[in-house]
């Protein structure tokens, strides 16, 4: 949606005044109110809008004066400090272009309203900057407040947290507590609590005034007392909608700025920063460096920042750039290496920046012939280890993961890893873009960059990075480490305007980087001999299901050819083709298959063929393959910013894939085993998205049920099928199990049928006796849809947002599908917060001890390799810090398991 950025000026100017020091510029002229606006200003610029305006009192009496002379009667007159800082902030707000609006006869605040409710009309998304609480009354969907002398934001919700009632409430609950800055009466000693809490009882004023006569006490008699005066105090805090103004929302756009006009205020009043921003956006042709530098400008108008790269090939640039990282108060940097296995890759050079366009690369294995002199690798990694090691040297890169592995290879420990983009753009909105560094410089910077075939080619002829020439290579590289600069830049100032997002990336993303990186360093060892025992296994198994398939048709055939499958299934045998191809043929894909399985024995025999056939390709044949030479063990990638909900994935091998309901899947574990001396740990998680679901639902029966600490699908089936919990049957705690976490994926009464074998109308019966005995569960469902609809996302437990783009989608599908989503997101992605905060937890319980590592995280479980004497205390404090990794109304539980192998410790 479009946004619509609204300053109060007004609000902004005092509140800068009172909070910051008395500064003065060389001069001795009063800066400090200043000051504060003018960061307050770049802070918004920064953010993005696409209409925006400056909003300040005009000089002279309002309606508000009119209606009760007495308004604003104890405000003392403006200091003549701050009064001396107006024009100028009127004369840089002019320079950098905004639009600046100042209505005779009305409030700022009145302006404000109007516009906001102008957008809300036309669609636009208003943000009000400001830190008046008056504001509040106009939080909506469309509507919320931030405040960038905090960095809090002030939507629906958090207004009921701040003051106890809803938005359309603060108008009445503003009336009651008058307002002493402003001289407006309320009710004698009623504060925010006795307020919040008549609101809560009565709704409105107008039904509380109705009830007066029914409040005890001496607040009692205030009110009464007060009773004639609150319909003027609720006129007088009640901001206007209805300004005649000579602009809409739309007309509300950023003028070009008066840089030379800007240049001037800045270095009159000794803004230093707001200078430097001056410069580097300046189009200014940079200043040829001493040594092979390549200079061009950046093809998109988002971003026309020229760019200046140098290529580092003497001990003299090197130590430039020595001293500019050592003092620089962020430092980009980026890693080129042979491949992307971090594992395995080696090095080719390192590239830097420290200020938007100025980057550098710094070549150390290319060896192409003619290829020039380049510094010794031991040589540049050592002199630049202080700084990569120093964790008060903040430091950011992209998909800083994989350069933390590459460097600890050659013995350097990074620290200070401050920020990922690709994490920043990940909290904002997992599902905008993706998160790779070309989708976010177009989307976030409009600039299209340098893509890795353009300087390496691709296919067969594609060649390593080391063959590349240091020229084409510098200005791959340098700008690799530039637009993560630009686009940390970019990302951050929207980051830090959404305070839940923000702790989600400070609190749980940030954190888990070392960690997942310790993980695909430590790696897990595999039992060669066992995966080539089960790959002997699964082939006889495969040719068994081969000669049942073939019995079953009536003759040979090649099972893996979907052409002779179809017509073996839909010509002979005349099975119904119940999913068709996109061209309109009958699907022989999974879905298909599982559709007819109960029509014929060969549908099913084809399935476990193929179940089998992806076990062997992908685990028992392929795991030993990939074993690391050089440590002996396998070392997975984990994924941060892959899956929406926030849950991790894996690849190389996918540990997330590995099945365990089937006996060859649950077999595949036994070839991750530990080394002599050790043992395999397993802690998993029991039931967390239910418990979540009863977090979240508040109700009171499935609560109960896991308080309790019984089994929750007896109790469930126990309340569905109105039988003692003893007399609960395997089918009914089947059913009830089914019920129980197919409502969390949106689950159908058609679904439901289908997973249990019952008739549409059984499945149906079923729901409506879990919701009827659940209600809680029933309207948490409802409200998250709500919410979802109203919001266009929905949240975690710790405030990780999904957005849900298809939720007003005309395709009934895609809505469903959504709606499915919305109500499945809030669960799954709080167990995937969950299971982070416990690896972060853990990992800084693990770190100084040599007795157990981090293995592995497969969906709420996570596996450790412990030495045999260290396995009762690990056990006892994995468990605590897992248990303690979130507060919610029903226990967690977790169990843990120990073995000799993965299989073994469940």
């Amino acid at each position: 949606m479009p946004t619509l950025t609204l300053i109060d000026g007004s609000s902004y100017l005092y509140r800068a005044f009172h909070a910051l020091p008395p500064l003065t510029n060389a001069h001795g002229e009063p800066t400090g109110a200043l000051f504060g606006i003018v960061n307050m200003l770049r802070t918004t610029m920064k953010a993005g809008s696409d209409y925006v305006a400056f909003v300040c009192d005009a000089p002279g009496r309002t309606f508000r004066d009119d209606l009760y002379p007495a308004y604003k009667a104890n405000r003392p007159s403006m200091p003549d400090d701050l009064r001396a800082q107006v024009e100028p902030m009127m004369k840089i707000v002019a320079a950098l272009g905004f639009p600046i609006l100042c209505v005779p006869g009305v409030e700022a605040d009145d302006v404000i309203g109007t516009l906001a409710l102008q957008a809300r009309d036309a669609g636009i998304d208003t943000v009000i900057s400001t830190g008046d609480k008056d504001f509040a009354q106009l939080v909506g969907s469309r509507v919320v407040l931030i405040n960038t002398m905090t960095n809090t934001t002030l939507d629906i919700e958090g207004v009921i947290e701040k003051f106890g009632v809803r938005p359309e409430q603060i108008v009445d609950f503003l009336t009651l507590t008058g307002d002493t800055i402003d001289n407006v009466p309320g009710v004698e000693k009623c504060g925010p609590k006795t307020a919040a809490k008549w609101l809560a009882e009565y709704a409105d004023l107008d039904a509380l005034m109705a009830a007066a006569d029914r409040i005890s006490g001496k607040i009692g008699d205030n009110l009464r007392a007060a009773l004639p005066r609150l319909p003027l105090s609720r006129e007088l805090v009640t901001i206007r909608t209805d300004v005649p103004l000579d602009r809409g929302p739309a007309d509300l756009t950023m003028r070009e700025p008066d840089v030379d006009a800007l240049r001037e205020l800045y270095a009159r009043y000794d803004f230093k920063a707001a200078l430097r921003d001056l410069d580097i956006a300046a189009p200014t042709a940079p200043v040829a460096a001493p040594v092979a530098t390549h200079t061009e400008t950046s093809p998109s108008p988002a971003a026309d920042l020229p760019v200046d790269y140098e290529l580092v090939v003497t001990e003299e640039r090197l130590a430039a750039w020595l001293e500019k990282i050592q003092t620089a108060p962020l430092i980009a940097f980026d890693t080129e290496t042979t491949g992307l296995d971090p594992m395995m890759a080696e090095i080719v050079g390192l590239s830097l920046a420290v200020e938007p366009g100025k980057a550098a690369y710094i070549p150390l294995a290319h060896d192409y012939p003619g290829a020039p002199a380049q510094l010794s690798s031991d040589h540049v990694l050592a002199a630049l280890t202080p700084v990569l090691e120093d964790p008060s040297r903040p430091k950011v890169g992209q998909h800083g993961k994989y350069d933390i592995n590459i460097l600890s290879r050659y013995g350097i420990a990074v620290r200070g890893l401050r920020h990922d983009t690709m994490l920043e753009s990940y909290c904002l909105n997992a599902t905008a873009t993706r998160h790779d560094m070309d989708s976010l410089a177009q989307k976030y910077l409009g600039y299209t960059t340098i893509k890795y075939e353009e300087v390496a080619g691709k296919g067969a002829k594609q060649i390593s990075f080391s063959q590349v020439d240091c020229d084409t290579a510098c200005r791959y590289a340098a700008e690799d480490a530039d637009i993560t600069l630009r686009l940390h830049q970019a990302l951050w100032p929207r980051l830090e305007a959404e305070p839940t997002l923000r702790s989600v990336y400070d609190d749980i993303e940030m954190p888990l980087v070392p960690v997942l990186a310790n993980m695909e360093r430590t790696g897990v060892l595999i039992d060669a001999n066992e995966l080539r025992r089960q790959s002997q296994h699964l082939g006889r198994r495969m040719l068994e299901l081969q000669q049942q398939a073939y019995a079953a048709a009536g003759h040979d055939f090649n099972l893996d050819s979907p052409k002779q499958l179809q017509a073996v299934l839909f010509d002979e045998l005349g099975l119904p083709a119940k999913v068709k191809t996109p061209k309109g043929q009958p699907s022989t894909n999974e879905e298909a298959l599982e559709a007819i399985a109960d029509a014929h024995e060969l549908p099913r025999l084809i399935l476990d063929y193929r179940g089998l056939a992806k076990l062997r390709s992908t685990y028992t044949d392929k795991l030993a393959g990939i074993v690391n030479p050089r440590t002996g063990r396998v070392h997975t990638s984990y994924h941060q910013g892959a899956v929406a909900t926030g849950r991790i994935s894996s690849s190389d091998p996918n540990l997330q894939n590995i099945p365990v309901r089937t006996e060859e899947g649950r077999r595949i574990r036994q070839a991750f085993v530990a080394p002599p001396g050790w043992r395999i740990m397993a802690a998993d998680y029991s039931q967390i998205e239910l418990r979540i679901m009863a977090h979240l639902s508040r109700d009171e029966g499935l609560v109960r049920a896991f308080a309790e600490g019984g089994d929750v699908h007896r109790a469930t089936a126990a309340e569905v099928f109105d039988v003692a919990p003893e007399d609960v049957t395997t089918n009914q705690r089947r059913a009830a199990k089914a019920i129980n976490f197919g409502l969390m994926y949106g689950m159908s009464s058609f679904g439901l049928a289908r997973q249990l074998g019952v008739d549409r109308g059984e499945a149906s019966d079923y729901m409506g006796r879990y919701f009827s005995r659940y209600p809680g569960v029933r309207q948490f469902m409802d409200d998250t849809r709500d919410r979802a609809h109203r919001d266009g996302y929905v949240e975690t437990l710790f405030g990780r947002r999904l957005y849900l783009e298809n939720l007003n989608s005309r395709n009934q599908a895609h809505r469903a599908g959504a709606e499915r989503a919305a109500i499945n997101a809030p669960m799954q992605g709080t167990a995937a917060d969950i299971i982070k905060r416990a690896m972060i937890a853990v990992a800084a319980w693990i770190e100084p001890r040599d007795d157990v590592r981090l293995l592995m995280q497969v969906h709420d479980e996570l596996v450790f390799e412990v030495r045999e004497d260290a396995v009762d205390e690990v056990r006892a404090n994995v468990e605590t810090r897992m248990v303690g990794a979130a507060a919610l109304s029903v226990p967690l539980q977790v169990s843990i398991g120990v073995g000799a192998n993965w299989d073994e410790a469940h």
